[in-house]
């Protein structure tokens, strides 16, 4: 595998995102504030403003996957000379390529849903409009009819292999819930207990309630630039140290990557070569942000990247600590569980702000590397960002 060297490409220099919980309130009640593209426009506006810059700085544009390409630059007033369309990870990943390649010095990301009101189904027949390729997302051949239903079956084999108890993976929601109490963009501040959480109704065994993320609308930007030009047009530059990928592709859409190997070794490969491209190591690491649609991918994850050995996740998790006091901050902002769902987009955000030094009660002290990792549909990304 190639390894990727230490670069410092690019920088984010400016965050927005739209009112989650102004606008969880008003579509619980029936409202519909936006759609999604005026959800990722109120972002683009907000993420401007903290950057600094004046729109006609912009050369680049890399949407989110819910909104057209073409009519959200049309909407923004965007003339770039290079764009695309992107998940959240690979949207970073991009920005990073177009820049080194000098397709583009200063690029906008935008994503925006309006998932809650618009009734967007993640399960059943009608998911996400019942597209063919659902069978290989939702692998409707094999009876799951949700990604509940995928990361149970997930759990279990986990549980099983390496001796995970259920209450282990409810310090998970306790711990980023925590977080959640100390941030007012959180939609849900109320503290849990373990308590709590077992208390929970089971969605898809061993699943509970709390194991599942947010439903909710919302809009999220970055600003990234060429890493000379963050420099003199930002004072407060996050850097993207280094990027890995691994994908699993094989037998992908009978599980057996998920199931059998549980995202390790696609992790593995991306955490070598994001830490070696950065040049540190997972000690190293003051905050980690781990994409949590569902909890079960932080203990996988924290294995996975090398905090603690296979196994051991649960013993890090009761005696260690991902939350509020814990060793080894996790989720800052509530995550996905209790901050709000933006699909990764919101933990690129916190990354930022904690290297920033912005997040008030719930400052990680002197945080100078952030570690994202996403897992998601058998592809392990790693991203290491450093003030």
């Amino acid at each position: 595998m190639v390894k990727p060297r230490h670069r410092r490409t690019a920088a984010i220099i400016g965050v927005g995102h739209t009112d989650w919980v102004g606008d969880w309130v008003r579509t619980r009640a029936g409202e519909k504030p936006a759609d999604s593209v005026g959800y990722a426009a109120r972002a683009f506006r907000n993420a401007l403003h903290d950057a600094g810059i004046a729109r006609d700085q912009i050369d680049g544009l890399i949407v989110g996957p819910t909104t057209p390409y073409e009519r959200m630059g049309e909407l923004l007033g965007l003339n770039v000379r290079w764009g695309g369309q992107a998940d959240a990870v690979q949207s970073v990943t991009q920005a990073c390529m177009a820049i080194e390649a000098g397709f583009a010095e200063v690029i906008v990301l935008v994503y925006g849903n309006n998932q809650r009101s618009g009734g967007t189904q993640y399960g059943g027949p009608n998911a996400m409009g019942g597209g063919a390729y659902l069978s290989y997302v939702y692998h409707a051949p094999w009876g799951l009819t949700s990604q509940g239903g995928l990361y149970a079956l997930m759990m279990r084999r986990y549980q099983s292999e390496r001796g995970f108890a259920e209450r282990d993976l409810g310090e998970v929601a306790v711990a980023q819930r925590g977080w959640a109490s100390l941030n007012p963009d959180a939609i849900m501040r109320k503290p849990i207990t373990i308590e709590d959480y077992v208390a929970s109704p089971y969605v898809c065994e061993p699943l509970r309630m709390l194991d599942y993320c947010l439903i909710n609308d919302g809009g999220v930007a970055l600003v990234i630039a060429e890493a000379g030009r963050a420099r003199t047009l930002s004072q407060r530059p996050v850097f993207i140290e280094a990027i890995g990928r691994s994908d699993l592709n094989r037998n992908a859409t009978s599980l057996a990557p998920r199931l059998l190997d549980l995202y390790l070794p696609a992790q593995q490969e991306a955490a070598s070569a994001s830490f070696e491209g950065a040049g540190i190591g997972p000690q190293d690491i003051d905050v980690v942000q781990i994409y949590d649609s569902f909890s079960v991918h932080v203990p996988l994850a924290l294995e996975g990247y090398g905090y603690c050995a296979l196994g051991e996740a649960g013993r890090l998790l009761r005696e260690k600590g991902i939350g509020p006091g814990g060793q080894l901050p996790t989720n800052t902002a509530g995550g996905h569980l209790s901050e709000s769902y933006m699909q990764g987009w919101s933990h690129q955000i916190e990354a930022v702000r904690q290297l920033r030094g912005e997040c008030g009660p719930r400052q990680v002290p002197d945080c100078r590397f952030v570690h994202y990792s996403s897992d998601v549909a058998g592809k392990a990304m790693s991203i290491i960002y450093g003030r």
